[in-house]
């Protein structure tokens, strides 16, 4: 059975006519029709109805998708395996945030250049919100963010948990004994951006504490956060990761607040089909690259 007439199933039955999905193979009407013809003969069925508008997959057509798409994934994970990577041409589209930034991307970016040295990397830092809606929209083809993203096709790997800690500048002042939150609430707090995981949160544990009116600064951009902490500006919960050269070198310290912030976790996702195989490959090299990131992060807090 050819497996190139079975991509051309599965295209005419996404896309809902020959036509179309002549154009997207890059080849012509007469030879799609004539691919599905000897396909449904070899099956001995009839895949398709067809009338001078467009086709509609039979309900053994519609039978058929699932285990056709599995097949052509296979074929996709075996070329993959045994094809030289260094021969794989062509570019991905990441889009990141911050606390990824200011932890392990650069680590993840040099493993896809080891192992696919001639594919390109287009990489957008943005909110996971709006990350969230481009990987949803086939925009980018790889989300790494605080997920997960739920839609059809989608897939979410668990990546890593960053704990947080509240931050504040020595010049503060502020005691070095537990605190209420009530206590450090008269400072501002600067908060990641507005409809962010973490900017709700913040807004939670406010609430949760009676505190009202409290001023808070958000920003979309990490650098700029703890910027304003190490300035004096306010308080700031964050990712302990991220900061410890600031924590080592004492432009920060670490404030003992109850309750305490949540944790932070992150997600890689991307849309599951077997044209973006690539995708698939660099969520769990980013999996494998965050775990190896935060047992290095517990073995140094060990030290």
């Amino acid at each position: 059975m050819n497996l190139r007439f079975i991509e051309t199933f599965l295209w005419v039955a996404r896309l809902g006519s020959f036509a179309a999905a002549a154009d997207r193979m890059n080849t012509t009407q007469a030879a799609i029709s004539n691919r599905i013809a000897t396909l449904e003969r070899d099956l001995g069925i009839r895949l398709f109805e067809r009338d001078a508008r467009c086709v509609r997959l039979t309900v053994l057509g519609q039978q058929a998708v699932a285990k056709a798409e599995e097949l052509v994934r296979v074929a996709s994970e075996f070329r993959d395996t045994v094809s030289d990577p260094g021969s794989l041409r062509g570019s991905i589209r990441i889009g990141t945030i911050d606390s990824i930034v200011h932890a392990w991307l650069p680590q993840f970016i040099e493993r896809i250049r080891q192992r696919y040295p001639s594919v390109a990397i287009d990489l957008n830092t943005d909110t996971s919100l709006n990350i969230a809606r481009d990987v949803a929209d086939r925009k980018i083809d790889l989300a790494l963010i605080m997920g997960p993203v739920i839609a059809p096709e989608l897939v979410n790997l668990d990546l890593c948990t960053f704990a947080c800690t509240w931050l504040a500048s020595p010049a503060l002042g502020l005691p070095n004994r537990p605190l209420g939150l009530a206590e450090i609430a008269n400072q501002p707090i600067l908060a990641y951006s507005k409809d962010s995981q973490p900017h709700y949160r913040v807004l939670k544990l406010l609430e949760e504490a009676g505190i009202e009116d409290p001023t808070i600064y958000n920003s979309n951009s990490l650098a700029t956060i703890i910027r304003l902490a190490q300035d004096g500006i306010g308080v700031t919960p964050l990712p302990t990761v991220i900061v410890r050269e600031q924590l080592a070198s004492g432009a920060l310290v670490a404030l003992d607040v109850t309750p305490a912030f949540p944790p932070l976790t992150f997600q890689a996702v991307y849309y599951d089909h077997p044209d973006n195989l690539i995708s698939a490959v660099a969520a769990q090299m980013a999996q494998e690259v965050a775990r190896n990131f935060s047992l290095a992060q517990k073995d140094r807090a060990s030290w």
